[in-house]
């Protein structure tokens, strides 16, 4: 890792072909960011940003406490949606890299009232559990502040009503396998709802909870 953050923007760039790619978000929708462990900055894409596209210069740096941009004479702003990604760092501390996507399947099924089944030690690994705010404008504090508090708990999937969903992990990869095991958890399930079975069997629960006895289990 570089005092530039170099590595970190390679990691998200990496990130934004593969969601793209997979349908997660389309044209220059969803943004990201990231952060060294226990930083005062981050790393935020900036606004209309096509995530498959993302070169260096299409990062703002930002100070997590106020939202300032670090060089504010570079003529790059930052995401409309950066202070959902400020409080949320503020309120984790752990968490060091947020995904905010628009997957179809995800907001889909939230949108019918259906809540997202875990139905594969995969699913309950990475995702363990979703939450979810109601509607808020896009790029409003309200926003923000409703997501950070849905996760303050240590929820690391919120599902943002007609809008999107914000993934975090204490690393670019995980954050990034949380995101992916979420849209494929979501599309199983409207599988099993487009066959009639609402009642699609989840992972069994003893896994769950050998998890919350077992951080340090691997899959």
């Amino acid at each position: 890792m570089t005092d530039s953050g170099g590595d970190l923007r390679d990691e998200l760039a990496r990130l934004g072909v593969d969601v793209v790619a997979a349908g997660l978000v389309v044209g220059s929708g969803g943004n990201l960011s990231v952060r060294a462990p226990g930083a005062d900055t981050c790393l935020v894409t900036s606004s209309g940003a096509w995530l498959d596209r993302l070169r260096h210069s299409d990062f703002v740096r930002v100070r997590i406490g106020d939202g300032a941009p670090v060089d504010p004479d570079s003529g790059v702003a930052a995401s409309s949606e950066v202070a959902l990604h400020l409080h949320t760092y503020r309120t984790r501390p752990d968490v060091n890299a947020v995904v905010h996507l628009h997957p179809q399947s995800v907001l889909l099924l939230d949108a019918l009232g259906e809540r997202i089944r875990l139905t594969t030690t995969d699913h309950v690994y990475y995702v363990r559990e979703v939450t979810r705010v109601g509607f808020h404008l896009p790029g409003s504090d309200d926003l923000a502040r409703a997501a950070a508090a849905a996760v303050a708990d240590g929820a690391n999937c919120v599902v943002l009503a007609h809008h999107g969903c914000s993934v975090l992990g204490g690393t670019v990869d995980m954050a990034h396998k949380r995101v992916r095991n979420l849209e494929e958890a979501a599309r199983l399930t409207y599988r099993a709802l487009a066959l009639g079975r609402a009642d699609l069997p989840e992972c069994p629960p003893d896994f769950a909870a050998r998890l919350h006895l077992d951080r340090d289990i691997s899959i």
